[in-house]
């Protein structure tokens, strides 16, 4: 689904929706588009599409936002990237997709453990006297 001029006061605009769904907002200047973007409350990804090199790396280095494309429409990484943006559009500390993956999955744990041999005559609690 392709909905374009989209007005930032739409919910289109002011909810994050997911699906096949591209929502255009257009602006006159870069620098209007890259304002617009940044004051969202939402950072999933976002698009440039452009010719200009220089513009394409301003963009990539300034847009505050967890998934960039650049003369790419979708911007989802392969599978060994971390997949999901940033602010509100990231639910907890990590991303369930890429190296991130191996610790959101896992669950540490930490055994620390002292056995002392009975024949001692007890417990030693004490530190070692070298």
């Amino acid at each position: 689904t392709l909905i374009d001029k989209v007005p930032t006061s739409s919910k289109v605009y002011t909810e994050e929706i997911f699906g096949p769904v591209l929502s255009v907002v257009r602006v006159k200047t870069y620098d209007e588009g890259l304002a617009l973007i940044n004051s969202s409350q939402y950072g999933n990804g976002t698009a440039i599409f452009t010719n200009d090199g220089g513009a394409a790396r301003r963009f990539q280095n300034e847009v505050t936002v967890g998934m960039v494309g650049i003369n790419v429409p979708i911007p989802v990484p392969v599978g060994y990237y971390s997949f999901g943006g940033w602010k509100n559009s990231l639910f907890g500390d990590a991303k369930a997709y890429g190296t991130q993956a191996i610790p959101f999955f896992t669950r540490e744990k930490a055994i620390t453990s002292r056995w002392l041999d009975p024949s001692h005559g007890g417990i030693n609690l004490g530190f070692p006297q070298n």
